[in-house]
């Protein structure tokens, strides 16, 4: 199976895999249920493992590798794994397999999971085979993580016995193992005839391409500053396909924040395959939107693709691997439902054996992701290319964060009144931590500590253990949005606990009727690395990685990394850019702006009959400078974003940026917002934009706790907090311009922040030389450029 790593080796060709894969694989049988069980266990279950361990003594070897290979025709297949223990006991060696549930002991005996079995049976032919054994004794031993309870079953196998499964095992497996190596083959052959796919480079594109290849090889981190029109997608895919074809990389991962980057990624391989790439590229598409029934309730109860789904869902993983050559998200529907089997689940099935997996950014980097399958036992060998980086930062905050609200427990409390005692019982219990909580903050309206509330996550481990048992036994449960909202936020901060250390905070903050206490992790970079080091190498690329240093320290960069700084291809004189530094745009000072911004809107957009976009800090800002403007020029088209904008209402807006406009339209956007970022309007569909503002992000006491951790780390944590992530807003909102060779428009910059060498420094190299005006001046500075 392609979840491991394939590698050349001269002849014959090598295939590895873990045991435990190799085995959940073909053994997997039964429905899909919403997997209540297997994230407590996800939670404690580890920590289980070690305090068994630990409880036999020195003689009790835990944790030991393992290893077979057997050749084949062709190829090699190399399985490996850990056994839990092993230890002898009365002159017998034993294979110990631990396993944690949170089912009752007495529901568990022998036949409980036949997958249990078969992983430590083949542990115990490696071991006996090695070691010259004549028989061996396997012993499951399952663990209670609410009571800690343990229940053992001990079967003894003489070696032949054991040999015969194992091989009986592998046999089952030798059609997908044909089938991975004849795919690699005829793969990499296409990989080696493939040309560019373009008739040549563009201006810093192969450099670009070039720097990702050695990155790949050399196993490196690269951030690359790549500003729009040089290609990135193409600059990055191209190198890493060929890096494929040389064996120095078995699997990409392309990672991306939104939808239309995904859109871009697919677009570069369907035109590589149309040049003859044969290559396996699948996009994950969120469950919500892939689901084929009304509501998603992941129960066999309720859908009848769940049900069943893993007894038949290798069957349409075969399907589609030997009748398609190309898959994307309408045949992947097709055959989940000629199969029935949920789409979602078979489309990450079928990820495994992708060549590419193209996906959000959290199916990699976020603790509750969808993929660990891929990093369930050792490094691998895989490609990280990660699209648009600058919009990690926050996100990756944001994934490693977790919190909880009084009100929420209070609430669940009244709903299980009647229901279940025990779960109403441990709410009212967590309502009472809170509502000490609320005593020791006072008058404050928020405190933040360094140290954890690990009193509080006792009473969410109790929490979750009465839930896990409500739920095992109330499938009705499983519908209630308020009971299973709480019980995943208790298990999200369970989890997140576990990263807890230097680069986090607790903090508390009082509500009008509630209290937020919130696991803040103001420092990503050791998570983010970690999750690096599970593959080969990475990229992290974007138009606005500046300054790289900020982004190399924020993103686990380390002694590995390489930066890589890439010029604009387009000429810079189909830019004019202008800096108005005689506005004064700080909070403070706003309503005195109002007049003289609609002002130089109107001296922009009078020269020249187009489409213009201007960015603001704020709705609020946005809407009274829009009140002042349509008051005064009523001449023109005049668009403003809604806040929280339907899908349908976004387009409508993007659809007023037509091709040449008889009348001047104009757009008032927000800074950060979904106008000023991943919209590509070419040619004349955009030829200004005027930007209010450095964008400096809005008070508040998470970017003051960056700031003042950043401030004790390396005495920038006003740059680290507010100034870098708001240029890079600035920037993100004037790259909507210039998308192509034959664009050309204006910016202009309003802000006297502008013109000081601090700001300045963060300027991109294209956006020099540029011209100061005002009032007076830009009207013959913009007449000048127009002609």
């Amino acid at each position: 199976m392609k979840d491991e790593k394939t590698e050349r080796t001269g002849t014959p060709m090598v295939l590895k895999m873990s045991i435990r894969s190799l085995v959940e694989f073909i053994f997997r049988s039964g429905n899909i249920d919403s997997g209540f069980m297997s994230i407590s266990r996800a939670l404690e279950g580890s920590k289980a493992h070690r305090r068994m361990q630990k409880s036999y003594g020195d003689d009790y070897k835990a944790e030991v590798p393992l290893k077979k290979n057997i050749e084949f025709e062709g190829y090699s297949l190399v399985l490996e794994g850990r056994a839990d223990g092993i230890f002898i006991e009365d002159g017998n060696v034993i294979i110990d397999e631990i396993k944690s549930v949170t089912q009752p002991l007495e529901l568990i005996d022998e036949d409980y999971d036949l997958r249990h079995w078969a992983q430590a049976k083949c542990y115990g032919y490696i071991y006996g085979e090695e070691n010259a054994l004549d028989n061996i004794t396997i012993q499951l031993t399952y663990i209670h993580l609410e009571t800690d309870e343990v229940k053992k079953f001990r079967k003894s196998f003489h070696i032949l016995e054991l040999k015969s499964f194992f091989y009986d095992l592998v046999e089952k497996y030798c059609k997908w193992a044909d089938l991975t190596i004849s795919w690699i083959s005829a793969r990499d052959d296409s990989i080696k005839k493939l040309k560019f796919p373009f008739p040549q480079y563009r201006k810093g594109q192969r450099e670009m391409a070039a720097a990702v290849y050695r990155a790949i090889r050399d196993e490196n981190i690269l951030f690359a500053q790549a500003p729009t029109g040089i290609g990135k997608t193409i600059s990055t895919l191209f190198p890493a396909v060929k890096a494929m074809g040389e064996g120095l990389t078995s699997k990409i991962f392309y990672l991306t924040a939104k939808t239309t980057t995904q859109m871009v990624a697919e677009e570069a391989f369907q035109r590589m395959k149309d040049m003859g790439l044969k290559f396996i590229s699948i996009t994950i598409t969120a469950k919500d939107k892939i689901c084929f029934k009304e509501e998603r309730q992941c129960t066999p109860g309720y859908c009848e693709y769940a049900k069943g789904h893993f007894d038949r869902v290798n069957d349409a993983i075969m399907d589609i691997l030997q009748n398609e050559k190309e898959i994307d998200r309408e045949k992947i529907l097709a055959y989940a439902k000629k199969h029935r089997v949920c789409p979602f689940e078979y489309s990450l099935d079928i990820a495994l054996w992708a060549d590419c997996v193209i996906c959000d950014y959290n199916y990699l980097f976020d603790p509750n992701a969808s993929l660990k399958r891929f990093f369930m036992d050792k490094k691998t060998d895989f490609t990280f290319l990660i699209d648009e980086a600058h919009n990690l930062v926050d996100r990756a905050r944001e994934m490693y964060s977790a919190e909880l609200y009084k009100k929420d427990f209070l609430e669940l409390k009244k709903l299980m009144k009647g229901k279940n005692k025990e779960l109403q019982t441990s709410c009212n219990s967590i309502n009472k931590y809170f509502l000490e909580l609320k005593k020791e903050l006072g008058e404050e309206y928020h405190h933040v500590s360094k140290g954890e509330y690990k009193d509080l996550y006792q009473l969410l481990n109790s929490f979750v253990a009465k839930a896990d048992k409500y739920l095992s036994t109330n499938e009705e449960a499983h519908r209630n949005e308020q009971l299973m909202s709480v019980y995943f936020a208790a298990i999200n901060f369970l989890r997140i606990s576990e990263n807890y250390d230097e680069h986090y905070v607790t903090y508390m903050e009082k509500h009008v009727n509630n209290i937020r206490l919130k696991l803040f992790c103001h420092d990503p970079s050791v998570l983010i690395s970690q999750i690096l080091k599970k593959g080969k190498a990475a990229v992290f690329f974007s138009a606005t990685l500046l300054p790289i240093d900020y982004f190399h320290e924020i993103l686990g960069g380390g002694e590995n990394s390489k930066s890589i700084y890439l010029r604009s291809p387009f000429d810079p004189a189909n830019r004019c850019l202008l800096i108005g530094d005689d506005i004064a745009t700080r909070y403070s000072k706003r309503d005195d702006s109002y007049g003289k911004i609609a002002d130089y809107i109107h001296k922009v957009v009078k020269v020249r009959t187009g489409n213009y976009m201007v960015f603001f800090p704020s709705y609020k800002y946005m809407e009274s400078v829009y009140e002042e403007f349509t008051a005064k020029y009523n001449d023109y088209s005049v668009n403003m974003q809604m806040s929280g904008a339907t899908e349908e209402e976004k387009a409508l807006f993007i659809e007023t940026f037509q091709p040449n406009p008889k009348n001047t339209n104009i757009g008032f956007c927000v800074l950060g917002g979904v106008f000023s970022e991943g919209i590509d309007l070419r040619d004349d569909r955009l030829i200004g934009v005027i930007v209010v503002g450095v964008g400096l992000p809005q008070l508040c006491l998470e970017r003051d706790i960056i700031k003042n951790y950043y401030d004790n780390k390396n005495q920038k944590g006003f740059e680290y907090s507010y100034m870098y992530p708001g240029m890079n807003k600035v920037m993100q909102a004037a790259g909507r311009l210039i998308r192509s060779e034959t664009d050309r428009g204006v910016i202009l910059l309003l802000d006297e922040r502008f013109a000081r060498w601090d700001y300045q420094r963060l300027f991109p190299k294209e956006w020099f030389p540029y011209t100061r005006v005002n009032e007076k001046t830009i009207d013959k500075v913009l007449e000048g450029f127009w002609s």
